[in-house]
């Protein structure tokens, strides 16, 4: 059952926004469609009073008190952001269930813990916006965020986020609901441009990224012609899920099928040389030395080859690398293995190269560039139907994280109980579209 307050009809809303995490193409659009339906709730006469209030740089901002309330001149101006990339008013990455992490980013104030050296330390840091009022020396970081909404007399705040924002949400609202009776109602807005949360279907920002990761590759490949031999690496975000590198490959091949190519004199001038040519993602295992010798009878034929894959591709095998020799795997605050500092796409490039004789390896990254895109037109409508709903269900007294619930008939937009989200959804290799894209790159 979804976590149930007072309904808030007829009553006056402080309405709390922030963003967090990774950036995607939706945060802006986020922002701008909740004002848009929370004014229209208002003028519908749903509620009677309203105000914004934003957190800047997320759960950072929540801890710090570091915020500010938006003019209602400034109301209107907000349909603006639909056509922004990145977050207007900040990201970052907190786990408020990782007090020590809070406390040695200053974050909270002095905290006694136990390192795992069994030394006791205290870590004391300056509040940028000055000490969160009411709260004790020694305050978990979800008390403190609790006694900051508090005094901020929020009654919804919306967290912007993947699947890391709102386990934190979650967190936030069982405790809100334990300790505070429940007085501020949470309502998630689910990001990720990896598509991999449970149980929600399509993601915020996940489209936008393949269509840009597309265009991105559309430049990149040219570079095939520069040299020859020519072995291009174009990594795709997606930690465990390979939705978006099969997603971007199929946007991409959408828009060579578009191009002309009548001057077929030019041996550089086809799909044969611009095409992709694997596809490796972490669902399909990945066999390095069949996969060599399959490639290098295409280098053989054209003259050089694309590669598509998933950044954590192979994740695994390095990993097990680096223990071997005892090297220190790098993680970060959630203990996500920091993919950029064990760099898969220099390992490919390695053992790759030397397979298929490549004579020069680009390895190209399209990541920031796919997730600091403004949203384009179905993530805004799909954010839209969402912040529609969202607004509703707030109203209702209902927290939980707006998507398209696939666990329910007809995949209905709802606010999916928070103990259901979970990231880590695989990306179902089975489907049609993504089989036929095997067959035709002849990598099945």
């Amino acid at each position: 059952m979804p976590i149930q307050s007072t309904p808030l009809t007829g009553t006056a809303v402080n309405v709390a926004m922030m963003t967090s995490g990774g950036l995607a193409p939706c945060l802006s659009a986020s922002i701008a469609q909740l004002v848009k339906y929370w004014v229209q709730a208002l003028e519908d006469g749903k509620i009677s009073d309203l105000s914004f209030r934003f957190y800047v740089s997320g759960y950072k901002g929540l801890l710090t008190g570091d915020s500010f309330v938006l003019d209602k001149a400034d109301w209107p101006k907000c349909e603006a952001l639909l056509k922004l990339g990145g977050s207007p008013i900040g990201n970052s990455r907190v786990k408020l269930t990782n007090v020590e992490d809070c406390i040695k980013k200053g974050y909270v104030g002095t905290y006694p813990f136990l390192m795992q050296s069994s030394t006791l330390v205290n870590l004391t840091r300056e509040f940028p916006m000055g000490e969160p009022p009411n709260v004790p020396e020694g305050s978990t970081p979800l008390e403190v965020a609790s006694q900051q909404l508090l005094k901020d007399k929020i009654t919804v705040i919306h967290t912007i986020g993947g699947d890391d924002t709102n386990t934190q949400a979650a967190h936030l609202s069982d405790y809100l609901l334990e300790k505070h009776d429940g007085k501020v109602i949470v309502v998630g807005m689910p990001k990720t441009i990896d598509n991999d949360v449970y149980p929600i279907k399509q993601t915020f920002g996940a489209q936008t990224a393949a269509e840009q990761g597309a265009k991105y590759f559309e430049n990149i490949v040219n570079e095939s012609t520069a040299n020859p031999r020519m072995l291009i690496l174009h990594e795709v975000m997606g930690r465990d899920s390979g939705y978006l590198t099969a997603a971007t490959s199929l946007e991409y091949r959408k828009i060579l099928a578009q191009q002309n190519f009548d001057a077929t004199a030019f041996p550089y001038n086809g799909t044969a040389t611009r095409d992709i040519h694997a596809i490796w993602i972490p669902e399909i295992k990945l066999d390095l030395v069949a996969e060599g010798a399959r490639l290098k009878e295409i280098m053989e034929k054209n003259g050089c080859v694309n590669v598509f894959f998933g950044e954590g591709t192979g994740v695994e095998e390095i990993v097990k690398d680096m223990e071997s020799r005892g090297e220190e795997v790098p993680r970060d605050a959630f203990g996500h293995i920091a993919l950029a500092k064990i760099n898969p796409g220099q390992y490919f490039s390695k053992h790759l190269a030397k397979a298929i004789d490549a004579q020069k390896t680009l390895v190209q990254k399209s990541g920031y560039f796919s997730r600091a895109a403004a949203a384009n037109d179905f993530d805004v409508q799909l954010i839209g139907d969402c912040a529609k709903v969202g607004v509703d269900s707030a109203i209702d007294g209902i927290s939980g994280c707006m998507g398209q619930d696939e666990d329910k008939e007809g995949t209905p937009i709802r606010a999916i109980e928070f103990n259901r989200v979970k990231g880590g959804k695989p990306f179902d290799i089975s489907q049609t579209w993504f089989q036929q894209m095997l067959k035709e790159i002849g990598q099945i």
